[in-house]
């Protein structure tokens, strides 16, 4: 049994290893340009967003600090995937998919800190 269980995670290194979610987002400036991302971990990415810590990054240069749209996805994985997904939508559908859930393109960070508005 040993041998089995050491060969499955060679075949699969994650097996009982947990898997932290994966999120797909949209951050926006006021115009509004738009910016398609994937982390795992939304706040901390929102917060070097809001606070230009990469200061020659596309995100930076165009200030876009709003958050106003993420997925919650199971794995990483499945937000790579989403976000390839609406990365490859045109502007409109991005715009209405936004509006559907944030008509007022609401910053929604403090929604994710668990703060209220």
């Amino acid at each position: 049994m040993l041998v089995w269980s050491f060969w499955r995670r060679v075949q699969n290194p994650f097996i009982g290893m947990t898997t932290k979610p994966g999120y797909a987002y949209i951050i926006s400036n006021p115009r509004p340009t738009l910016y398609v991302g994937v982390t795992s971990d939304l706040v901390g990415r929102v917060y070097q967003h809001k606070h230009n810590l990469a200061p020659r990054s596309f995100t930076s240069r165009y200030q876009l600090y709003l958050l106003v749209y993420y997925e919650v996805h199971d794995t990483i994985q499945q937000a790579i995937i989403r976000e390839k997904q609406i990365k490859d939508m045109n502007r409109s559908d991005k715009l209405t998919m936004i509006r559907k859930v944030n008509p007022n393109f609401r910053d929604l960070y403090d929604d994710i800190q668990g703060k209220s508005p």
